[in-house]
């Protein structure tokens, strides 16, 4: 897709737009309902399927697929996230009226790293057509990862990266929260407010994310573009997500399963397009499968987890009602 920097800045503006419209709606601490979440899901939503439409009607059917297909990865990629946020806040014993602005601000800080991942992407994939090779194979290698770690019976708990570790120690930290203030004064000395901290954590953490992600996307399409506003989209409808799905998560057991499959599928295509480049005659998989992978994928991998996580909710009943009745 030829885009240019009018079309370039325009859809920046656009994006800030919307984020200021964002941050105007969350600038009041409140405790978000699951009818103010929902509302602003499918608005997020609805945007990011109205502008694949108008890359259609623009004539880019190319670029609207791909788009579609970026956006419900990264989107997919974005729940799994939500696990680790959703730690982060436990972590820090975040009030429930401040985490929408923690996380406001922390995936802003997301964005702005992630577009920073994009371009340094889109510069080596257009100086070295090899990199695919280790994109790919670093997709299948996550993919694998993610097998072993959903088998695992172990309890996940964040740990703070040693960037956050350093900026701690650097400016110190103070031992409550004080209300939206991002910095207090103690004895004179400027020191960083836990709110702060949460926010950098839920930034930088995220850049572990885009580790993944980033290659993943540009597994589907390398129009830097539609990278940058896949991503975009993906993030900015995060916050609502998490207070509408908060309690969904752990019904989600099988999501990992899906990611991981998917992740290995697009780890695949990366290596066939490589080995393409590379003057190879193998068969390339086309953006309509990949798109139909991923929906099946992720619409099986919800079903399956919903019946076994109700499965596993009346065996806990059962065990309950029968330990009752011999307890009497």
């Amino acid at each position: 897709m030829d885009v240019s920097m009018n079309l370039w800045v325009l859809t920046i503006l656009g994006l800030s737009a919307l984020i200021a419209v964002d941050f105007f709606i969350g600038r009041k601490p409140h405790d978000v309902s699951i009818k103010e979440a929902g509302i602003w899901t499918v608005v997020w939503i609805a945007l990011a399927a109205l502008f694949g439409l108008g890359l259609l009607f623009a004539g880019e059917s190319q670029a609207s697929g791909e788009f579609f297909a970026g956006f419900i990865t990264e989107k997919s990629l974005s729940v799994d996230n939500l696990f680790v946020f959703v730690l982060i806040m436990a972590k820090f014993a975040v009030p429930s009226h401040l985490q929408q602005r923690v996380l406001l601000i922390g995936v802003l800080i997301a964005l702005v790293l992630r577009a920073i991942f994009i371009a340094a992407g889109a510069a080596i994939i257009a100086s070295f057509s090899w990199v695919f090779y280790i994109f790919g194979a670093f997709l299948i290698y996550t993919a694998w990862k993610l097998i072993q770690e959903a088998r695992s019976d172990e309890e996940e708990e964040f740990e703070e990266n040693k960037l956050l570790k350093s900026i701690e120690h650097r400016f110190g930290v103070a031992d409550k929260y004080h209300g939206t203030k991002l910095f207090i004064r103690n004895n004179g000395k400027r020191i960083l407010t836990p709110l702060m901290v949460v926010m950098l954590a839920i930034g930088t953490t995220d850049v572990l994310f885009a580790l993944d992600s980033i290659p993943a996307i540009f597994g589907l399409t390398q129009d830097p573009y539609i990278v940058f506003t896949a991503n975009a989209f993906a993030l900015m409808g995060l916050r609502q997500l998490y207070f509408l799905i908060g309690g969904l998560l752990k019904k989600l057991v099988h999501l990992s399963y899906g990611l991981s499959v998917i992740l290995g599928f697009i780890g695949v295509k990366l290596v066939l397009h490589a080995l393409h480049e590379s003057g190879v005659h193998v068969p390339e998989i086309s953006i309509p499968v990949s798109l139909a992978v991923i929906c099946g994928v992720l619409i099986i991998t919800t079903v399956t987890s919903l019946i076994a996580s109700k499965k596993q909710a009346e065996r806990e009943a059962a065990e309950g009602t029968q330990k009752d009745s011999i307890e009497a």
